[in-house]
């Protein structure tokens, strides 16, 4: 089964498009499976709603471990599974927690290792100012590592709000020649490409 990393920075909405998009795939009720930087597994049933609740904060570094759900897609007459894996939010310093820098180390291991990459960056923040201070060198160097495999795709998310068109277009600007794919993650728009863009490579 491939495994699909969903990254990027504090803040870029991961987390709510991981759930809403296992909703989009018709899952009302998921198991997701929580891998700790320690080596500890465990794993917990939610409903969608409660899932949102529980693991969708607004402080930031709310994931603190690869927190995966399995999905299946169609795929020409059947379907094929994948392994949906949300990470912790990637900053640009050196994080002053130890427990988030274990945590922000255990995404970029898994980045290395991963079959596909959705790459999300918020597009309203990129709107409002030039894209190399909204993005910052984390995205950029996840962008350059990743650009360089198959199944790397950005995902300009935050689509619904202010100044997003104009982020947008500055990412493709700044990224051109890779796959970038406009979404709101919190309003489940720009799924359908998503979906289309992971069968690809399962």
């Amino acid at each position: 089964m491939k495994e699909c990393l969903i990254v990027g920075k504090t803040h870029a909405g991961k987390t709510m498009f991981a759930l809403n998009f296992a909703h989009y795939l018709g899952v009302t009720n998921l198991e997701i499976t929580f891998r700790h930087p320690s080596g500890l597994v465990g794993s917990k049933t939610y409903s969608i709603s409660a899932a949102r609740r529980e693991l969708v904060g607004a402080a930031p570094h709310t994931t603190r471990a690869l927190q995966s759900i399995t999905l299946d897609l169609p795929v020409g007459k059947g379907s094929k599974r994948c392994l949906f894996t949300d990470t912790s939010g990637l900053v640009d310093h050196i994080h002053a927690d130890v427990e988030i820098r274990r945590a922000i180390a255990q995404t970029l291991g898994a980045i290395r290792e991963a079959d596909l990459i959705l790459h999300l960056i918020d597009a309203a923040a990129v709107g409002l100012q030039d894209a190399p201070s909204a993005l910052g060198e984390v995205d950029y160097q996840v962008a350059q590592f990743a650009q360089m495999r198959t199944g790397y795709a950005m995902l300009a998310n935050k689509m619904d709000l202010p100044g997003a068109s104009v982020g947008l277009a500055r990412l493709r600007q700044e990224f051109p020649g890779h796959t970038i794919l406009p979404i709101s993650a919190l309003y489940k728009r720009g799924f359908r490409e998503v979906k289309a863009f992971v069968q690809r490579y399962l």
